[in-house]
């Protein structure tokens, strides 16, 4: 009696964050997984964990060459994918009265124009899977403008718009197309802000709620329910509103004190 063949997965961003934690999902199911992403240690940690399990094919997402490579090895190795996950991304805030356009090309190179790059390398190979299916992590910045966001939440919507579009175009080729959105999630990149982040979920609770949802292959996978809860409704008030709620969100610098 033929065994089924275990699934094999290509996960970008898979040494930290959602990442990392996806990969653990991934991996305990028996399946295999390509990883990705610039470090390399902590990949072959993974590999040394689930041994005969992980591909590891590290590199730099926003260089076109080294994306065509590593969907080379893949297909050297495997012949196939059956899902690819684009997690990989950065994120920079933008401070309007220095404005510097360089912050928006890096974030837009790393999270945008590189997931084109995974998605040229990948489509050939999901064409040669089983029941293929196409993830994107964009985030649920992309509902409302907020403020110092602009980079980050114009990459995103960009690549909320990419996975959209393709996911009609795909259709009659039978590949399925999921965005993530998530909320606040607790990662080494949210460690870094700032400001409070209302109902954050911790990482291994994020990554087992999309490894879930990804069974069903939904149209998006939304997420905290509470936050989006809040978020959506507001997303649909005029412009005018929205600005007015943004303006009260933005950071004030702290009071000069008078000299002792």
């Amino acid at each position: 009696m033929s065994r089924t063949p275990p699934r094999r997965y290509w996960l970008t961003g898979a040494s930290s964050g959602i990442g990392a934690a996806l990969a653990e999902e991934i991996l305990k199911t028996g399946a295999h997984l390509a990883v990705s992403s610039r470090q390399v240690a902590p990949l072959k940690v993974l590999s040394q964990r689930y041994p005969g399990q992980v591909l590891v094919v590290p590199g730099d997402l926003t260089d076109s060459q080294t994306v065509r490579e590593i969907g080379e090895q893949i297909r050297e190795d495997w012949g196939s994918l059956d899902t690819v996950i684009l997690n990989a991304g950065t994120c920079e805030y933008v401070d309007a009265k220095q404005f510097d356009a360089s912050i928006i090309e890096y974030v837009v190179r790393t999270n945008l124009l590189a997931s084109s790059y995974c998605i040229e390398a990948a489509l050939p190979l999901l064409r040669k899977g089983t029941a293929p299916h196409l993830v994107g992590v964009a985030s649920s910045v992309t509902y409302l403008p907020l403020p110092r966001a602009e980079a980050y939440g114009a990459s995103k919507a960009g690549l909320r718009y990419l996975f959209e579009s393709l996911r009609i175009d795909l259709a009659d080729e039978g590949i399925e197309v999921t965005v993530v959105s998530p909320g606040f999630v607790e990662t080494p990149l949210t460690a870094k802000n700032d400001f409070p982040m209302p109902l954050s979920w911790p990482v291994g609770k994020a990554a087992r709620h999309i490894f879930a949802r990804l069974k069903e292959r939904p149209l998006e996978i939304a997420f905290p329910a509470l936050f989006m809860a809040a978020l959506w409704p507001l997303s649909k008030l005029p412009a005018g509103l929205q600005l007015a709620i943004g303006k009260r969100m933005v950071r004030k610098p702290a009071p000069l004190k008078d000299p002792a």
